[in-house]
């Protein structure tokens, strides 16, 4: 009872719903480079941190599979709509990735992804609700849809994150540059449109 208290609260659902954001972007970036082929790190391979990351990138497809996978589980999370398989997924990838930086010894990157795991954990501990049935199924809970608001963000986000990152490849060219500058600001309107438009609609239920 009192967990469904937090759950309704207006600001524990904003710092969710952004901490979706948060740590999907985290995983973009990462897996588009692998998606286009690109080496990860530039760490020489007498290193063990990056003969780890050559034998992966060496191993082709492989390679690209791992950073679609990465790509399509930070666009779930951003979508909030299915960002309770989008943490799964998340959670499943980062924990590989947990365990690589503590047995290789990556110097600071393990706390990171420590607290990145710290976040997906409580992802989906608030969405546990949804993930119940799948044990239960004569739970019969029904849980509400996310706000059209917040889903409509999250696709404007994670088109633009990802163009920022595409753009980024080229950032030599001017036209590039500006483009990115253009994405940015895009992203900086949404957020400030879906927070007010998100007050607007909670101060009209509020009123009603």
């Amino acid at each position: 009872m009192k967990f469904e208290m937090l759950r309704t609260n207006m600001l524990n659902q904003w710092i969710i719903i952004h901490l979706r954001y948060l740590v999907g972007f985290a995983f973009i970036p990462s897996g588009l480079i692998k998606l286009m082929g690109e080496r990860f790190t530039a760490i020489p391979a007498d290193n063990p941190v990056g003969y780890f990351f050559e034998a992966l990138y060496q191993s082709g497809f492989y390679w690209n599979f791992l950073g679609l996978v990465q790509v399509i589980a930070g666009i779930l999370l951003i979508t909030q709509r299915y960002a309770t398989p989008g943490a799964l997924m998340f959670f499943a990838i980062l924990t590989n990735i947990w365990i690589i930086t503590l047995s290789l010894s990556f110097s600071g990157t393990w706390i990171i992804t420590s607290l990145m795991m710290i976040a997906v954990l409580i992802l989906l501990v608030w969405d546990h609700h949804k993930l119940l049935p799948l044990i239960n199924r004569s739970s019969g809970y029904e849980f509400p849809e996310p706000s059209r608001i917040w889903m409509n963000a999250g696709v404007i986000y994670s088109i633009c994150f990802t163009g920022i990152c595409l753009l980024g490849n080229i950032s030599k060219n001017s036209y590039a540059n500006w483009g990115s500058v253009a994405l940015i600001l895009l992203v900086l309107v949404t957020f400030g449109l879906s927070n007010y438009r998100a007050y607007q609609s909670r101060k009209l239920i509020s009123n009603a």
